[in-house]
């Protein structure tokens, strides 16, 4: 595994994961387009994905792995959920979604195993061989 690729590759992913962010708060696109925080909690289970991947030191893909990024993405992704429900019901005042949790639940833990497909075929392939 290159360490240094991915590195540069979960930086430059939350760069892009700020100014969409700060793109579609300034646009209002959370409010105008329905759909626009699925891609960002795409975006933010993958990089956790690729976080997780970095700071385990993964040299192969085997299955208790896998089960350690999943669930590194559950835990950061319920605790996101319960820090949004929070600010939701003191400072926002909007009402509970349960389909809302439940589908950012669902997108962060599709990120994080498009990061570990992305692993498996971009960061683990032998060092000679350049894509």
């Amino acid at each position: 595994m290159n360490k240094k690729k991915l590195l540069v590759r979960i930086i430059s992913l939350i760069f892009f994961i700020f100014i969409l962010n700060l793109l579609a708060m300034r646009f209002y696109w959370y409010f105008s387009i329905w759909w626009s925080d699925m891609p960002m909690h795409i975006l933010g289970g993958f990089w956790l994905g690729l976080v997780f991947i970095y700071f385990l030191k993964i040299k192969d893909l085997s299955f208790s792995t896998i089960l350690k990024i999943i669930l590194g993405a559950l835990v950061i992704g319920l605790l996101w959920e319960v820090f949004e429900i929070l600010v939701d019901k003191t400072i926002i005042q909007n009402p509970f979604n349960t389909l809302d949790t439940l589908s950012d639940i669902c997108f962060d833990l599709a990120g994080a195993g498009i990061a570990i497909f992305y692993f498996a075929k971009r960061i683990m392939l032998p060092e000679n061989f350049e894509l």
